[in-house]
């Protein structure tokens, strides 16, 4: 497990300078913000799509979602579902929005509407959701790639790291988007090796992953109650994933400067729906891909009592104590270092390491763009000409990545990466989406919008800190599935503000 052949360490070293090498050539032309925020415009669509389809595809997907196949079932699926419905109201109102303001930070319209606390409570909300989605990238890459080299987490953390800040940094947003078109087709060929490998080792083929998958009831997509929402139901899921989706293209700084990147307002709508043609077939593959590793380990017992052995050791935890979603993230790199020939296995990690530098090289890029135009042109220095621009984001951009890692190497030890991600988003976006859906639809004033946030803050801590009273305040837990944060807190802030607002106006004519 600690000796990876020569041919693979060669395709890796191969992959990672390859990337180096984009950001070098793309640096030549990345003289100005506007090149390095938006590409100057000049992405055509459908490599603007790829982008985005390559941001979704993290190897939170990679990793995260065939553990979670592995360790329960479909349910977690019902996120991508969600997607083309918050695909049609972004595509519709959010896109035109930001073309017509002309503004490459997603917050100043908030300033606008309310003042310069919501425009600096978004963009903070937004870089901490950057922060979580980063650190969790770094720790499920650093997962699997700890496994098939034996190299220290922390290590493969750090080294990863560095390659993406130098690309980013030299390349900008234009060098960000064509190495992600890059990466996406990466990432999809390694899922369908993958998947082939698998398919290849059962002793009936696809028929034994079928029959197995369904005797377990590993296809199930959660329950339909639509009245609980205190587990992880189809309905909770779904609600989920639309609001964080409509959050990810209506509020997060990533995919608004793709908008003002692309050549056209309808190239940018277009861009939308082909990251979701892509995405949810692809999704849909890596839940397969977990739920026949499922059926390949029931085959080889021996093979899967390895793999328990070694978590339970890590952890110090008897094996008896093992549930499949305590070692789920971990079944897909053995699976990689036991059965994937040599050549391939360089190339899956390439795969793996593209699913993290794309969403991270994006990550790093955007809060670097929201910190220029949000805090030090808003508050330091409205004018600081093009030298010092790009020195700030060059550092910027620098140190968000160095942040990003120091998050990951935090999140050493949880279970799920994917668990991990979807509470702290639901935590971080929960409110600026629903200032910003306020500000949108209401005709909320600045105190009323301060009001609103202010309830929605409490409503969120609430939830998100609850389940750690003391035994003796139950009662006061809240009794909602963690998944149902950003629902409630979206709605806490959008409705406490349409109704202060209605309020007002009562009182006003009486």
């Amino acid at each position: 497990m600690n000796h990876l052949p020569f041919v693979d360490l060669l395709v890796i070293f191969i992959y990672l300078l390859s990337m180096v090498l984009v950001g070098v050539y793309f640096s030549r032309k990345n003289k100005s913000t506007a090149q390095f925020t938006t590409a100057s415009g000049s992405i055509p669509g459908w490599a603007l799509g790829l982008s985005l389809y390559a941001t979704f595809l993290s190897s939170n997907t990679f990793l995260g979602v065939p553990g979670k196949a592995f360790g329960g079932n479909w349910n977690a699926f019902v996120f991508s579902l969600s997607m083309p419905l918050a695909a049609i109201i972004a595509a519709r109102y959010f896109v035109p929005f930001y073309r017509s303001s002309g503004e490459v930070s997603a917050y100043t319209h908030l300033e606008h509407r309310f003042g310069a606390w919501a425009r600096t409570y978004a963009m903070v909300c937004f870089i901490l959701t950057q922060l979580a989605r980063m650190g969790s990238i770094f720790f499920g890459v650093a997962l699997a790639l700890q496994a098939l080299t034996g190299l220290d987490m922390k290590t493969i953390m750090l080294v990863t790291g560095a390659c993406i800040i130098v690309y980013t940094v030299l390349g900008g947003m234009e060098a960000v988007i064509w190495t992600e078109v890059i990466q996406g087709l990466v990432k999809t060929a390694g899922a369908l090796i993958i998947l082939g490998i698998i398919i290849f080792e059962m002793k009936d083929g696809a028929a034994d992953i079928f029959r197995i998958g369904a005797a377990d009831n590993k296809f199930a997509l959660g329950s339909f109650a639509l009245t609980d929402l205190s587990t992880s139901t189809f309905w909770v899921v779904f609600l989920y994933g639309f609001f964080i989706n409509l959050n990810n293209f209506g509020m997060d700084q990533n995919y608004v400067q793709r908008y003002h990147a692309a050549r056209s307002e309808k190239e940018a709508s277009r861009s939308i729906w082909l990251c979701v043609y892509w995405y949810v077939p692809v999704s849909l593959a890596f839940f397969f891909i977990g739920t026949a590793l499922y059926a390949y380990f029931q085959q080889q017992p021996e093979l899967l009592m390895a793999v328990k052995q070694q978590v339970a050791t890590e952890r110090n935890v008897p094996v008896s104590s093992l549930a499949p979603a305590d070692y789920g993230d971990k079944i897909l790199p053995y699976f990689m270092v036991t059965k994937v020939p040599k050549g391939l296995v360089g190339l899956i990690i390439a795969a793996i390491l593209s699913a993290a530098m794309s969403t991270v090289s994006s990550g790093m890029n955007s809060s670097a763009t929201v910190f220029l135009k949000d805090i030090y042109q808003r508050y330091f220095n409205p004018n600081p000409g093009p030298k010092k621009e790009m020195r700030i984001l060059y550092i910027t951009t620098t140190l968000t990545g160095v942040l990003a890692i120091v998050f990951g190497m935090a999140m050493i030890g949880v279970k799920s990466v994917l668990d991990i991600w979807w509470e702290l988003s639901g935590i971080f976006a929960g409110g600026m989406l629903g200032l910003f859906l306020l500000g949108i639809v209401s005709k909320a004033n600045n105190t009323e919008a301060v009001t609103a946030t202010l309830i929605g803050i409490v409503v969120i801590l609430w939830m998100s800190l609850s389940k750690y009273f003391p035994a003796g305040w139950e009662r006061l837990k809240s009794p909602m599935h963690v998944n149902m944060i950003i629902v409630v807190g979206t709605l806490s802030i959008f409705l406490a503000g349409m109704m202060l607002t209605r309020l007002k106006r009562l009182v006003v004519r009486t």
